[in-house]
């Protein structure tokens, strides 16, 4: 069975993954609050874990994987969105208002997704589906004397754990100057973070031993994880930015409350993402969210590739130039893997670089070396099998799948350009193979005669010892290369 290593935040060093049950490998994501679109941003910790679910399904076997996800449907981010469309006239109550966005955000997020291929994970839950859990965890916590109730609140006593702030490598006094803390006369310590906490009138809540309320953010994980993963399990993973004190709470409550498990063995963080050199913010009109992308006609496995190109632990750059070259890219590619037929045998070299900390970069650099052999060659030389054993290899990499539809890959042309497009991958093959010929016969007649052809036609012609590439320029005419074909 093939060796994966990971490296573990928590460890602060790569380690051989053993999971507890390999028979049911379980990992749990943090996923989104549903109160808007999907950033760029947001996508990076979706296909960093999605290549993972991938990897562990391959490893370990289909059925055999656990994949959990939340969705954060109860949130003052949720609730302030409902309020300011009521504001300007939305009809209905708050509650219902805040029921139809997270409705619609969940719709927008899973079309989002599907679009880069992301596969939906094993169990999707919901917060507002856990509350009675989240209570029966809290009333734990407060029986262990690990949080105490105050005017309608319920808070977590930080220094009741005296590990608290190991998964960061911060001590509480550094944690307090560099963080944003909640002051309140309730607290016993300004670190303390809320489990429960009142609602009005108006505002969604649930009623609870101390009262009509709803839950603090970093109890829902907590709660969700132990129900659908018990009380330790294998992998927990997000951005790097829920490290703390997101992830240093959920340690914290769930070791206090379930003190037999060792909650996740495992801690993976990703990087966050840049454009073009810098953080993606709205004041530098650098932000933009995946639909933005794809209405723009950028093709999800396009995105999908881009952000694969760098290792999931190093900061992400999106730049115009790396989605052009992942377009070109991913052109060649599925030229190459057009006749490719299910059952592939995954290239050893892939699976090894997403075996070594998901490498993922690596992987599609073995990708490149086998596309570069296969292009190298006449049609006629290249196995079956190997142009099987190449697309199962990109499968896992969740790229050349048919889940893209045609529609992913217009490009925002219409679609006689993309037939065109494909035309051109043609043309690609039949001048490598005439220059082929004209290399053993010396007459290169007839690749002047096509070279001139597609100059014609605005296609710039770029010759290699590795095979040619046709790149259609800013005045190409798709009509003059029918002659050709």
């Amino acid at each position: 069975m093939t060796t994966i290593k990971l490296h573990n935040t928590k460890t602060r060093k790569k380690e051989v993954f053993a999971p507890i049950d390999p028979d049911n490998v379980r990992m749990y994501v943090c996923g989104p609050t549903v109160y808007d679109r999907a950033h760029l941003g947001n996508a990076r910790p979706v296909l960093v874990f999605d290549v993972l679910f991938r990897l562990l399904r391959h490893v370990y076997g289909t059925d055999r994987v656990t994949y959990v996800r939340n969705f954060t449907d109860v949130d003052d981010k949720i609730n302030d969105t409902a309020r300011k469309r009521k504001e300007v006239g939305a009809k209905g109550t708050l509650e219902e208002l805040i029921a139809e966005r997270t409705e619609e955000t969940i719709s927008w997020y899973h079309a989002d997704m599907d679009a880069l291929g992301a596969l939906r994970p094993t169990q999707e839950p919901r917060a507002t589906d856990w509350i009675g859990a989240m209570i029966a965890m809290i009333e734990d916590l407060i029986a262990k004397g690990h949080a105490y109730a105050a005017e309608g609140h319920v808070l977590f006593a930080v220094d009741s754990y005296a590990n608290y702030g190991a998964l960061s490598g911060r001590s509480v006094d550094d944690m307090i100057a560099g963080a944003r803390v909640e002051v309140a006369p309730y607290k016993r310590n300004p670190m303390d973070f809320v489990l429960w906490k009142p609602s009005d009138a108006e505002t969604p809540g649930w009623d609870s031993p101390w009262g009509r309320g709803r839950p603090g953010w970093h109890i829902e994980c907590s709660a969700m994880s132990f129900e659908l993963l018990g009380a330790s399990f294998d992998i927990h993973g997000g951005g790097n930015d829920l490290q703390f004190p997101h992830h240093e709470n959920e340690i914290a409550q769930s070791k206090c409350a379930h003190p037999e498990g060792d909650f996740a063995n495992v801690w993976m963080h990703n990087e966050m993402l840049q454009v073009e050199g810098k953080k993606m913010s709205k004041s530098l009109g650098n932000f933009f969210t995946v639909r933005d992308l794809l209405d723009q006609g950028v093709p999800g496995e396009v995105i999908r590739f881009v952000m694969l190109g760098t290792h999931y632990r190093k900061p992400m750059d999106w730049t115009e130039k790396k989605r052009d070259e992942a377009e070109r890219t991913l052109r060649l590619w599925r030229n190459l893997a057009n006749t490719a037929q299910p059952g592939g045998r995954v290239s050893p070299e892939v699976l090894a670089a997403l075996a070594e900390d998901l490498n993922t970069s690596g992987a599609i650099s073995v990708l490149h070396k086998l596309a570069k052999g296969i292009n190298s060659r006449q049609r006629h030389d290249v196995d079956q099998a190997e142009l099987d054993d190449f697309a199962a290899s990109a499968g896992l990499l969740g790229l050349l799948e048919d889940s893209y539809s045609m529609g992913s890959w217009v490009f925002g042309k219409e679609i006689g350009t993309v037939l065109s497009d494909m035309n051109l991958s043609r043309m690609a093959g039949m001048m490598t193979e005439v220059r082929a010929r004209a290399m053993q016969t010396k007459d290169f007649s007839e690749v002047d005669r096509l070279k001139t052809a597609l100059l014609d036609a605005g296609v710039e012609v770029r010759m290699s010892k590795e095979g040619v590439e046709l790149v259609p320029g800013p005045g190409f005419d798709p009509a003059k290369l029918e002659g050709l074909l």
